[in-house]
């Protein structure tokens, strides 16, 4: 027997005693009650189903006899199967069947639903709470037991569904035999609950059941594997839904159930009624009042013997009970004195049947004028009319509490959360620390108080952990592992560009385009706006250059121009060095439009400008080399280059190149033209202010042009450099072109490759290094003897000496 369940037929019989000691429900009427026993045995339930049914001893199945006893409803069953056995009878007859044990709703036939009614949640409601339970406390590895039988079957389908939907796995699925008297079990094995009991990473374990369920589990532990109990991984926290009553049998009664220590039990709602403890304090086993049930229950809670009808004593070892034992004294796994939510829900179904009743009579009495308070009126009613009233009753039960049924015939109460604490004696304190309301408003359908847990003891008053891998922190994201369940994974930083401010998330997120990720990469962190300024040492190092480069080209051309009339000047072309001098000076000031913030009028400059600048310079260089080679042909006897011969030809050269590149400027500038821009792209950290080029395709255009122009310019030099050296600069022209061309062909892929400002800072250096080339190579010889070696600065010296 268990002890604990007992409760229940007091529960039934205390209700029936309220209801008939009430005048205002049924009056002049007493209620009575039946109570069957199936054993949890299939055949057994379908034939005491039927013995209710029918009055004859012997019956025949389908068959409707005259002799039909007075059965209004049927309360019942606690287990999940034997109501679904009981269920496939009741309807037939619809007689309400009202149960007190949740199950699944959704595995009775349809046919049958409108005649049952539930007095506690369905299973779904539960299955709901248990995932945000383990929601709460972030416990994602989770074992599961379950009774092998058709609700087990559908439990494990409908939370493992419910698992993957919320980001929770199941570490081990194990199935427990529903014969409450084996003790063995093929599918539990030694080497299989070793394995799940040394899996350290799963302590919380969920147990589905009844009380025999768990009985049967806690008797395979303790008889064949003892060891377990000191096993440190086998500290587990217990999750056992509303169906399992912590109980003992009397031949577990000694048994150690430490291993539930901090058990967290989802429950069925319970209020107390007034009096039930005052009618439990008055049981008595000599009382003459008859309880067939009392005379076992009371020899197994207190271990005593009772004397026999014949008042002789059984031949056994126990003491003779006094009858003056006290129930509140027995460990509560032994009876508990508390109202259970199964007797509760028991007590309230008998007061809905009362009310039903008394409703259907009220009707009749005021619609068809007759009266169903008697005895014999009340024996012409069928089970069937009570359906309408059962469904529409409203009332206050004796506790306080409302009671109806919604649309689906279920009670709405809710679960309670147990914590459940084993002391050594197997008596038990048992804490609410939560409850599941799903009808209640949002935010409040589920609540915990986890500061009231007591958790085992091994676990040191600290919330255990049940997960398969750590939790990967912020700046981290998940990656799965291959062949493993989506709980177990390992950790990555998260990839360039992106971050993750919370845990175990699968995926890093991308930062804005104007930010980027800090070091830890769990925050963003605002780009800092840049571009190459006159403040920047790398700026200040490239103005200082440009102005220094501008004064010394400003002093070469004061220089010529005070020396105008010496023949080194004169014999250089004297208008063409006055130009090549200003557009260097030129090509080394419009570098300073690359410096400073971007602006709409400095990024239409600064590219034009520098074209056309540069255009103009390597013209010059080309007008000075052709009009060499044209000058030493023209001395030829009888040469038809000698009306080329002068001004026309320089100028005409210098004309033409400029505006071919002056044109390609205007096309540029009229079809798409350059714009302030802001890169947040290139560089990680920063957003780079940046002029936008418009047209790639015309700004390389521009460079290729000046490219052409320098390979021109290099390749008539160099054809001319063995011409003579009185009147020829050919050598330096070829000098200078090489290094300006050397300058703007590394210029290409060292531009393409950097980012940013020094982008900029490379192109400001290419124009400054081949502007200086163009100045060092061609002016420096010139300006060595105009200034150090005047003496050579003579007609009849240039013409000895070759330099």
């Amino acid at each position: 027997m268990v002890t604990k369940f007992y409760q229940h037929i007091l529960a039934l019989a205390f209700a029936i005693n309220v209801i008939n000691e009430n005048p205002k429900i049924l009056p002049n009427v007493t209620l009575g009650f039946h109570i069957c026993d199936s054993y949890y045995d299939a055949k057994l339930t379908y034939h005491t189903t039927v013995e209710l049914v029918c009055k004859l001893h012997r019956f025949v199945p389908n068959y409707k006899c005259d002799t039909q006893k007075n059965l209004i409803a049927i309360i019942g069953a606690l287990v999940f199967d034997v109501s679904f056995h009981m269920a496939d009878i009741l309807h037939l007859y619809k007689i309400p069947q009202l149960t007190y044990g949740s199950f699944a709703k959704e595995l009775i036939d349809t046919t049958q639903v409108p005649f049952v009614y539930n007095m506690v949640l369905s299973e779904a409601h539960q299955h709901l709470g248990i995932v945000r339970l383990l929601q709460h406390f972030r416990w994602t590895w989770v074992g599961l037991f379950a009774v092998d039988s058709d609700s087990g079957d559908h439990f494990l389908h409908a939370i493992e569904l419910l698992f993957s939907n919320n980001g929770i796995c199941s570490a081990f699925t194990q199935r427990i035999t529903s014969q409450g008297h084996t003790f063995t079990n093929k599918e539990i094995g030694r080497f299989e609950l070793h394995k799940y009991a040394n899996d350290p990473k799963a302590r919380a374990v969920v147990l589905y059941g009844e009380t025999m369920t768990y009985l049967l589990l806690n008797t395979i532990i303790s008889l064949s594997f003892p060891e377990l109990k000191l096993d440190p991984s086998f500290t587990k926290v217990w999750i056992l839904t509303a169906q399992i009553d912590v109980a003992v049998t009397p031949l577990l009664r000694r048994w150690d159930f430490e291993f539930f220590q901090g058990t967290i039990s989802f429950a069925i709602h319970s209020n107390e009624p007034q009096g039930f403890q005052t009618f439990l304090q008055n049981r008595n086993p000599y009382s003459p009042q008859g309880d067939g049930f009392l005379r076992d229950f009371w020899e197994q809670v207190f271990e005593c013997s009772l004397p026999n009808s014949l008042g002789l004593m059984e031949d056994n070892d126990d003491e003779r009970c006094s009858g003056e034992e006290k129930l509140e004294r027995v460990p509560s796994s032994v009876f508990e004195m508390a109202m259970s939510g199964h007797s509760y829900s028991i007590y309230t179904a008998v007061h809905a049947i009362a009310h039903a009743l008394h409703a259907m009579c009220t009707f009749r009495t005021k619609h068809q004028g007759t009266l169903c308070s008697t005895g014999l009126e009340l024996q012409n009613l069928q089970p069937w009319q009570l359906h309408l009233f059962l469904q529409g009753i409203l009332f206050n039960n004796s506790a306080g509490e409302k009671v109806s049924f919604d649309d689906h015939g279920e009670f709405v109460p809710s679960f309670d959360i147990m914590n459940i604490y084993i002391f050594p004696n197997n008596s038990f304190l048992k804490t609410e620390v939560g409850r599941v309301v799903p009808h209640a408003l949002e935010g409040e359908q589920f609540i915990i108080n986890e500061d009231l847990i007591m958790w085992h003891r091994k676990f040191n008053q600290v919330v255990p952990i049940s997960v398969c891998s750590d939790s990967c922190p912020p700046g981290q994201q998940k990656k799965k592992e291959e062949g493993k369940k989506f709980c177990c994974f390992s950790c990555d930083l998260c990839p360039e560009g992106k971050f993750s401010n919370q845990t175990n998330l699968k995926e890093c997120f991308k930062c804005p385009e104007d930010q980027y990720p800090n070091k830890n990469r769990d925050r963003c962190t605002p780009k800092v706006i840049t571009y190459l300024s006159y403040e920047d040492s790398l700026g200040i190092s490239l103005t200082s250059a440009a102005l220094s480069f501008s004064l010394i080209t400003a002093l070469v051309l004061k220089t010529f121009i005070r020396h105008k009339d010496t023949p080194i000047v004169i014999a250089n072309n004297r208008d063409l060095t006055y130009a090549l001098l200003i557009s260097l000076l030129l090509c080394f000031l419009c570098s300073l439009l690359f410096l400073g913030q971007p602006r709409k009028l400095t990024c239409l400059l600064r590219q034009s400008a520098f074209g056309l600048i540069f255009s103009l310079a390597v013209s010059c260089v080309l007008a000075k080399t052709i009009t060499v080679v044209v000058a030493f042909m023209a001395t030829k006897p009888g040469s038809s280059m000698r009306k080329w011969v002068g001004k026309r030809l320089a100028n005409s050269i210098v004309f033409s190149c400029s505006m071919i590149q002056a044109g390609i400027c205007m096309v540029w500038l009229a079809t798409s033209p350059p714009f302030p821009d802001m890169d947040i792209h290139s560089q990680t950290t920063e957003i780079v202010m940046e002029c936008n080029e418009g047209s790639v395709l015309m700004f390389y255009l521009v460079l290729g042009y000046l490219g052409l122009l320098a390979i021109i310019s290099f390749t008539v030099a160099f054809l001319a450099r063995k011409l003579p050296d009185t009147f020829n600069e050919a050598k330096f022209i070829t000098f200078s072109m090489l290094l300006f061309c050397s300058v703007w062909v590394s210029f290409v892929p060292t531009y393409l490759s950097t980012k940013g400002k020094y982008m900029v800072a490379v192109e400001i250096f290419s124009i400054l290094g081949s502007s200086a080339g163009l100045l060092c190579c061609i002016f420096s010889p010139k300006c060595y003897i105009i200034i150090m070696r005047p003496e050579l600065n003579s007609k009849e010296q240039l013409i000895k000496r070759k330099f």
